[in-house]
């Protein structure tokens, strides 16, 4: 299991980029790498809260981790502190063990620069998962901000 970082200057204050990481409907608009599309089941922006998101890949090539070309993870929220901090537990639906396990991710937002600092900490990403899908922040599924530029407006 590894672990991956992502830091980003959002043009945004911390409420605000709070308020997207626990929106379903923000989460289904950004919280997608580009190849891909999102579905929300369920999503429960509360401590304990459930949630289950499939992404699906827009071209037949890639194989996904749950089905042919889906990826689809459920779990739940750790912990809230609004503006600052938002922690979930995540785990692959797959029957490849490679891809079973709990990935905890902390975002942790502060105030910098009239905007606001994103770290998103990703621990208990597994090997058989490339870090291009597991690292749902910043360009990919952690954040979906682009990760070309570090400072983003939201």
């Amino acid at each position: 299991m590894t672990t991956t970082s992502v830091r980003r200057h959002l043009l945004a204050s911390p409420q605000r980029v709070y308020d997207a990481l626990v929106s379903p409907a923000a989460i289904a608009a950004w919280r997608v790498p580009a190849s891909m599309t999102s579905e929300v089941h369920e999503f429960e922006p509360r401590e304990g809260g459930r949630i289950r998101v499939s992404l699906t890949y827009d071209t037949p090539d890639p194989a996904g981790k749950s089905s042919r070309h889906t990826d689809t993870y459920s779990g739940r929220f750790v912990r809230l502190d609004p503006p600052r901090l938002v922690v979930e537990e995540d785990e692959f639906e797959s029957d490849d063990p490679a891809f079973l396990g709990v990935m905890r991710i902390t975002f942790t937002l502060t105030e910098a620069d009239g905007g606001t600092e994103l770290v998103a900490v990703h621990e208990g990403c597994r090997p058989a998962s490339p870090p291009r899908t597991t690292r749902r922040a910043g360009g990919s599924r952690s954040t979906g901000w682009p990760a070309s530029s570090s400072r983003t407006r939201v």
